[in-house]
């Protein structure tokens, strides 16, 4: 298995306000053309792959592929909560770049105004990657970008604390709770997840509340009541600490190499730290569901390579489309997919991973089932997930009942629409 110090962000990435506001600047702008005649051999790419090593990555991806076309790739990269300020000020100086990389829940905000080329358009054939994968890139029932590999979460365990208890991975709600209670010793937490106020803990807490049934567009329908209700009863129990409404995924993973969690929820991101410490002998299983038998339904992650609508600028168009399709032939989604410790997208090329890398097989079979945050609340997505955040952190600090939090947040999620 290899791993890298590449961190994937795009599940973290919050969509930011000005979104809405980039959206519309790019019809305004981005229809008629660049007016400083960019030079027809260069690519351009704006993304968040700031850190050196990821940037190198992304670079070396994109030189194998533009080479062979007469062509060279360069990289705007800003911080992930800078893309859509940096794109707003680009399209408002006609510069917008030819390709945009987007985390997927940005994708409705920027489509819906038609700022965005389907990507088909593009020459880009997404008809070979996995279902969940291209709901990631959607709105609409349109196709505007594509993913090259995707992440979700998974349950990663001690192996010998497990061991030593006689304990084998838990696969339901009720084994979670036995099981982590088991495990909780001293200092010791049988069960860590972040459910802090934000995109963090929102994240963590979907794999529960959809294979409980959870729907997003009505979340006072009761179904998620018995996944706030299982959060709570953890913490209630003293198989989680009271301290999981403060820590992102990070904070998480902390608690988890230093020995004072047993099991925790999070994803291939936090492979490099894992890799990198010898002090916890760890190991990945699927999401424990409801009831066994049950598919989990944890959410799809990944950032979407998006081309916005240029229609004065065809052969812009054209070597973005090029370009996309070498970096998802079937060798280098895997290539990258092994970089980064995600899952390519093309069924045979995430089937050639999970045979590479037995330890995270679970992430690529959890793939299969994962959902895009937006595919059925679109651009209200932001909304709901702030109305989720103020129910669990509702119930976990003792405010309300599941079932009363579950009423609030479909009224906070109403009024914002």
């Amino acid at each position: 298995m290899r791993s890298s110090s590449i961190r994937s962000r795009a599940w973290r990435t919050p969509v930011p306000a000005a979104a809405l506001t980039l959206a519309g600047a790019m019809v305004a702008f981005g229809l008629t053309g660049c007016a400083a005649e960019p030079d027809p051999g260069t690519v351009t790419v704006l993304n968040s792959a700031t850190d050196t090593a990821e940037h190198e990555a992304n670079q070396d991806f994109f030189d194998r592929c533009a080479e062979p076309l007469g062509l060279r790739v360069e990289q705007i990269s800003v911080p992930a909560d800078q893309v859509a300020s940096k794109a707003l000020r680009m399209a408002s100086s006609d510069s917008l770049p030819d390709i945009l990389e987007l985390d997927g829940s940005q994708v409705p905000q920027f489509a819906e105004t038609g700022g965005l080329l389907p990507i088909g358009e593009a020459g880009v054939d997404t008809s070979v990657f996995s279902e969940s994968a291209n709901s990631l890139g959607s709105f609409d029932g349109t196709q505007y970008g594509v993913a090259r590999s995707v992440n979700s979460l998974a349950l990663i365990y001690n192996v010998d604390m497990l061991a030593e208890a006689g304990l084998e991975p838990p696969t339901t709600w009720e084994e979670l709770q036995t099981t982590a209670a088991a495990l909780t010793r001293g200092d010791t937490y049988g069960m860590a997840f972040s459910a802090s106020p934000n995109a963090d803990g929102v994240y963590q807490f979907l794999p529960f509340f959809w294979s409980a049934g959870g729907d997003e567009a009505h979340l006072d329908d009761g179904a998620g009541v018995p996944a706030l209700q299982l959060w709570k009863d953890l913490v209630d129990a003293g198989s989680a600490s009271r301290s999981v409404v403060n820590w992102n995924q990070q904070d998480v993973n902390d608690q988890f190499i230093s020995g004072r969690a047993a099991m925790m929820i999070n994803g291939p991101w936090q492979v490099p730290v894992l890799d990198g410490q010898t002090d916890v002998d760890w190991a990945v299983a699927s999401i424990p569901v409801p009831q066994a038998g049950g598919d989990p339904v944890p959410p799809i992650g990944g950032t979407v390579m998006t081309v916005p609508r240029n229609d004065d600028a065809p052969e812009r168009v054209s070597n973005a489309g090029r370009v996309l399709e070498c970096l998802n032939s079937e060798e280098n989604q895997l290539a990258w997919g092994e970089r980064v410790n995600n899952v390519p997208t093309r069924a045979e090329a995430a089937q050639a991973y999970r045979e590479a890398n037995p330890k995270l097989a679970p992430f690529a079979d959890l793939v299969l089932t994962a959902r895009s945050r937006t595919a059925e609340v679109g651009t209200r997505w932001p909304v709901v997930g702030d109305a989720l955040a103020g129910a669990f952190q509702s119930v976990l600090t003792g405010r309300s009942s599941p079932e009363q939090a579950l009423d609030a947040a479909q009224r906070q999620a109403a009024a914002g629409e």
